[in-house]
């Protein structure tokens, strides 16, 4: 993810809400488990990560413990493996990670089209390093960091953060988990797609909470 204004990457400012780092982060965790396999240095950080979530019995507690536990039980080698049957493969992958797929049947339909609107409206464009479309689900976690957490206020504020999520991560996002999680190769994917869903409806909530 580019600012469209520049070729040097988006600079990402820590909030002084304590919350709102948390949520950042975990928009970039999830983000990085969706994009690739874990490499070494991931699995390190999992081995000494915090499995107690910060309230107790919260939506996100149990989720977050099969999470760790899930990342601490595999190896690169396996996880790769994993990563490689369900999202790569000859032809069409057995599990598709591409909004506009899952929003209309299609790739590169309609849904794209609006979501590029929607992020040059935002200042933003597609990282032509990268090989993925924009409605990647790591893509857009990443657009969710950056709403929260960046340091250009005329677009990172909430009310931006709720539109963006509502279109663009609510719509379709669950759907993913879905698959993955009824897919048969599915292990760690399983348990992130599972700590995915918690985390999309605890920001589900939020948002209708704001409404309300």
């Amino acid at each position: 993810m580019n600012d469209n204004a520049s070729s040097e990457p988006i600079r990402i400012a820590p909030p002084d809400d304590a919350d709102e780092l948390a949520r950042a982060e975990l928009y970039g965790l999830l983000a990085r488990l969706w994009l690739a396999p874990p490499d070494d240095a991931l699995l390190a950080q999992f081995r000494v990560a915090v499995t107690e979530a910060p309230e107790r019995g919260g939506h996100l507690e149990a989720p977050w413990q099969d999470l760790v536990a899930a990342l601490r039980a595999t190896r690169v080698a396996e996880a790769t493996d994993e990563f490689d049957a369900l999202f790569h493969g000859v032809g069409k992958p057995e599990v598709i990670v591409f909004g506009s797929y899952h929003l209309s049947g299609s790739l590169n339909d309609r849904p794209l089209a609006q979501l590029r609107t929607d992020l040059a409206a935002l200042g933003l464009g597609r990282d032509p390093a990268r090989m993925e479309t924009e409605d990647h689900v790591a893509y857009v976690f990443e657009v969710m960091r950056y709403l929260i957490a960046g340091d250009d206020p005329s677009v990172c504020r909430l009310d931006e953060q709720r539109r963006f999520f509502r279109a663009h991560v609510q719509a379709w996002v669950e759907r993913l988990c879905d698959t993955v999680q009824a897919h048969p190769r599915a292990r760690t994917w399983a348990a992130i797609a599972a700590f995915t869903r918690a985390f999309v409806e605890v920001e589900t909530q939020g948002f209708d909470l704001l409404e309300a």
